[in-house]
């Protein structure tokens, strides 16, 4: 038997491929501080850096893009745009 045939074949094998490089994914984002803040609404923050001093971007679910950030300290009432 080939390697990575055996027991259940190559669906199943590809299946926890996959499983394990989203595991690293989201593994990434939580050591980056990926914060969802308001799940509902789809509110996300990550943290970066502007003019050297870190804040969090800030996007919800129905803008297209990354428009906005806020101080660590403000949340999404002291947003303002990139």
């Amino acid at each position: 038997m080939e390697p990575g045939r055996d027991l259940g074949g190559e669906n199943v094998n590809a299946w926890v491929r996959t499983m394990a490089e989203l595991r690293q994914v989201f593994m990434e984002f939580h050591d980056a501080k990926f914060r969802s803040k308001i799940l509902e609404r789809g509110l996300l923050d990550f943290p970066a850096f502007i003019g050297g001093k870190e804040v969090f971007l800030c996007w919800e679910q129905d803008e297209e893009d990354v428009e906005f950030w806020h101080d660590l300290d403000t949340g999404y009432t002291g947003r303002e745009p990139l």
